[in-house]
């Protein structure tokens, strides 16, 4: 670490924020005139829109992912998390993956923390469901479902093989829709390969609480995905939710009950628990309060900005729309980034604070490999489109928003190479523990059970 005397700018966070707002503000600063400390427990940054192609085995889950001391070499990366943050001392306090926590100052502070899954206590959640917020997520699902696969071709128990053909995803915005769209085409085209599954072997289910899925594309875009997954076999129950998944004993608040080893959990997402202990002042639903130019409320050297900030939505309030905040998606969460990084830079040197305002551009989902939907905004005009043209514009804007060319790069030449080369359907589920296998080479024999004595010992 740095024992210089210059001020230190501290990221905590190394995601979508972390990571753009940290390279903004290297790209800016002069030549020694701070430290820029980045602290993360991950020691790389997850493109989250992407995880459903990469537990589709689209694209290579390491491309999904940004190494940050590559991207970031002019910046101090430590792995670990900040604990606690002493606002009248200036103080941050870090727990390092192993070892004994310190005490870390800074001058200027950026919180980047992100968001978590959001979850309820349902009886058996925590056991039994799967979550999509990491690339470790996206493989281990992956791995799982093939697994399934694997358990319904080789048993006889056709109790074991319908519960190992079940699927069930809960939240139907981008991350539950998109999953189950890449997940039944990954399954769908491994069943080829199984002498004993068909496509037509397996259920997928997927749950909501709202009335529609996408709502982010609008009603009539949802509808058409709500159509278009049903039409591929995907029941979809919507204004409903989980009530229970013990043992994996699925049970619906409308009454239907299905067993499944498959339990994805997609229902949203909330502000990191963490904030809650850095003394900062937080609205109704967990997030850092902002003011427009991304400095928390009450405070001159803090900025906070992505998914765990409330960011008043200046775009809308000037159409009219009240009380709007800025949705936690990429699309903020890039352009949100730089305007930090430009107003920590401004702050440092004295200047006026720059105001973010964005008006939204659309959105686009994939749903499986040439299937899709998109809505772009265009001034007051809205292009809506769907199908394979759709599922162009998904990969188009999300490839090029890939953070650094070396990644762009690396995710379009998967997909180049996809149009050529069949789809992987290995499963590799010995990477949860690998040990395994060599531990039960090395452990120690067991000690050979005492025999009984002879005869003639005992008369003796």
């Amino acid at each position: 670490m740095s024992t210089t005397e210059r001020p230190r700018i501290l990221v905590v966070g190394g995601g979508y924020v972390g990571l753009y707002a940290a390279r903004r503000i290297l790209k800016k600063m002069r030549y020694g005139e701070a430290t820029v400390t980045v602290v993360d427990p991950r020691s790389y940054m997850t493109y989250q829109p992407f995880l459903p192609e990469a537990a589709a085995g689209s694209i290579s889950p390491r491309h999904v992912v940004v190494p940050l001391r590559r991207v970031l070499p002019k910046a101090e990366v430590l792995t670990g998390r900040v604990t606690t943050i002493d606002q009248d001392r200036k103080v941050a306090t870090i727990a390092p993956l192993v070892g004994e926590a310190y005490e870390l100052p800074f001058d200027y502070l950026v919180v980047a923390l992100g968001a978590v899954s959001r979850t309820f206590p349902i009886p058996g959640l925590a056991e039994q469901g799967i979550g999509m917020k990491g690339i470790e997520e996206a493989i281990g699902l992956r791995n799982h479902v093939l697994e399934q696969l694997d358990k319904a071709d080789s048993t006889t128990d056709e109790e074991v093989r319908r519960k190992a053909l079940t699927f069930v995803f809960v939240g139907g915005g981008f991350a539950g829709a998109e999953t189950i769209g890449e997940v039944e085409d990954l399954a769908r085209d491994a069943a080829k390969y199984y002498r004993n599954v068909k496509r037509e072997d397996m259920r997928f289910v997927l749950v909501d609480a709202a009335d529609k899925i996408l709502p982010e594309v609008g009603p009539k875009l949802g509808a058409y995905g709500k159509e278009h997954l049903e039409g591929r076999g995907i029941e979809i129950y919507l204004s409903t939710s989980l009530d229970s998944c013990v043992d994996g004993h699925v049970v619906l608040k409308n009454g239907l009950e299905v067993d499944s080893n498959t339990i994805v959990w997609t229902a949203g997402v909330k502000p990191n628990p963490a904030l809650a202990r850095y003394g900062l002042p937080l609205g109704p639903r967990g997030h850092v309060d902002t003011s427009t130019t991304l400095q928390v409320q009450g405070t001159d050297y803090i900025w906070a900005a992505g998914d765990n900030a409330q960011v008043p939505d200046v775009a809308a309030r000037k159409a009219g729309v009240e009380n709007a905040w800025c949705p936690p998606n990429a699309q903020h969460a890039l352009r949100q980034a730089k305007v930090l990084g430009d107003n920590v830079i401004s702050g440092m040197r004295g200047f006026p604070q720059k105001e973010y305002s964005h008006a939204n551009k659309g959105a686009v989902a994939g749903l499986g490999l040439h299937k899709g939907v998109a809505m772009i905004v265009m001034g007051k005009m809205k292009i809506k489109l769907r199908g394979r043209l759709a599922w162009y514009m998904h990969r188009g804007y999300h490839g090029l928003a890939m953070p650094t060319w070396n990644r762009k790069i690396r995710v379009f030449a998967d997909w180049t190479l996809q149009m050529f080369l069949k789809r992987e359907v290995v499963s590799l589920g010995a990477i949860q523990s690998p040990r395994e296998e060599f531990y039960e080479a090395a452990k120690p024999a067991p000690a050979p059970a005492a025999t009984a004595a002879p005869e003639k010992a005992k008369a003796s």
